[in-house]
């Protein structure tokens, strides 16, 4: 998408845009996959820095090294920071972290295939420059000190910010990484019933997808330490968002929430101007800081967008942000968990049902208790265990219904499998590598590298 440039002079301007995401016609909905992954050197297991040294790759070269594969690279500054292809993009997250974003595809078999497709290409790549790639949602071993710096604009200015209002924001930016899925939305009424199931659920699929238990070589007393991180970065861009599930809720109550929330930055002429901590409605009236007397574009608003990181977050598509990153055949289990409940009515109102007496009280006590305990947490006398097999029921039957059958004529159930292993056997990925840390490793980290690498 080329650069925005309309003038805002009006809050209406900014809620137009939200509803222009609305897609009456089901048959236009896409979905959107999304996952992160360290990246190693095999022969130390130690984070690659953006140049390299000694002689070894950097995170640039592996980055050029997808052009044998057709990806284009993108610069900023001079700097090698991304490549697309195929409306795909590689991006870098603060601390190297690798990001595939997925193109819009209608089905996950689609998702699923460019998922695979892009993690081959990444062990060819990694057998030639003798490096690694490992899914799972906190790093095992990387002290934030050591974490390599990407000399991204945008995050420099986050990386000052982060420590003036949260404990562990440094540690979200450089040590964690996620897998999510991005949702289309029929009408405004359907956006804010699919906003309160994806909240008031987000922290059963935290608890399936839990894949972070440990932090500098030991287990770090959380299931997912990534999710505990989420809880003490900024108090104003991230969390629950009691608002969603008020009488009110919709395309002006989320404009609203993005006014409120204080700004990064400012791009102009491809340069980010730091704006942290300002006001976007002091910038519409012509007086921010940073920018005297000038007023936002639309490209502004957009940007500004993608600064809040709730637990689901509202661009003209939804994003479901709840999950660790994992292994590889989790990244396909995600987007088939809320594909399976948002995408087909007869599910999107199951869900709806079961979700609609829970107090806020309720979901903010599962999301407290989620990142330590996992499936064991309890809610309303039962765990999360048993509520997840019960979300895996609806699921299950929204992608049966669907019928979106591959070329050999499967529906998309089978991406659940791994889910209903895990709700079957209690066992998160979490708990499975502390079992193997504390049997067949022998409370040896490091054999993650080996046994857990894509």
């Amino acid at each position: 998408m080329g650069y925005n440039s309309e003038l805002i002079e009006s809050k209406d301007q900014l809620v137009e845009y939200l509803a222009s995401g609305s897609k009456p016609d089901r048959s236009a909905w896409r979905i959107g996959s999304e996952h992160e992954k360290f990246v190693f050197h095999r022969s130390d297991n130690k984070t690659l820095s953006f140049y390299g040294e000694n002689g070894r790759p950097g995170i640039k070269d592996v980055i050029l090294a997808f052009e044998a594969f057709g990806w284009e690279p993108i610069s900023e500054n001079g700097h090698v920071i991304a490549a697309t292809k195929d409306g795909a993009s590689i991006t870098l997250e603060p601390g190297g972290q690798f990001e595939l974003s997925g193109a819009p595809l209608e089905t996950i078999h689609q998702t699923c295939d460019e998922t695979g497709a892009h993690l081959r290409q990444a062990k060819a790549i990694g057998e030639d420059l003798d490096i690694g790639f490992l899914g799972m949602g906190f790093h095992p071993t990387l002290r934030r000190e050591d974490a390599p710096i990407m000399p991204k604009d945008r995050y420099e200015i986050m990386r000052n910010y982060m420590p003036k209002v949260g404990s562990m924001g440094l540690d979200m930016m450089l040590r964690t990484c996620t897998v999510q899925v991005n949702i289309d939305f029929a009408s405004e009424a359907d956006m804010v019933e699919k906003f309160r199931i994806g909240l008031a659920l987000q922290p059963i699929a935290t608890a399936l997808f839990a894949a972070s238990p440990f932090k500098e070589g030991r287990p770090n007393g959380f299931k997912s330490l990534r999710s505990q991180a989420w809880t003490d970065t900024d108090p104003d861009r991230t969390g629950m968002l009691p608002f969603v599930f008020q009488d009110g809720m919709g395309f002006e109550r989320w404009a609203d929430h993005l006014l409120d929330t204080p700004m990064y930055f400012v791009r102009r002429d491809n340069k980010y101007i730091d704006a942290a901590g300002q006001s976007f409605r002091d910038f519409m009236k012509g007086e921010l800081p940073a920018l005297p007397g000038e007023l936002p574009v639309m490209e502004d608003y957009i940007d500004h967008m993608t600064t809040l990181f709730p637990e689901v977050r509202l661009k003209t598509f939804m994003e479901m942000r709840g999950a660790d990153g994992g292994p590889w055949n989790r990244l396909c289990a995600l987007p088939a968990l809320w594909v399976g409940l948002l995408y087909d009515t007869t599910a999107q109102a199951a869900a709806w049902d079961m979700v609609k007496d829970w107090t806020f009280e309720e979901m903010a006590a599962m999301r407290n208790d989620v990142p330590m305990l996992g499936l064991v947490a309890e809610h309303r006398g039962r765990s999360l265990q048993e509520w997840a097999g019960d979300v895996l029921k609806i699921a299950d039957h929204g992608l049966k219904s669907r019928a979106m059958l591959s070329a050999g004529g499967q529906t998309e159930q089978a991406f659940l499998d791994a889910l209903h292993e895990t709700v079957e056997s209690g066992e998160t990925p979490a708990d499975r590598m502390l079992r193997q840390f504390n049997g067949p490793w022998g409370g040896d980290v490091s054999r993650i590298f080996e046994e857990m690498a894509y």
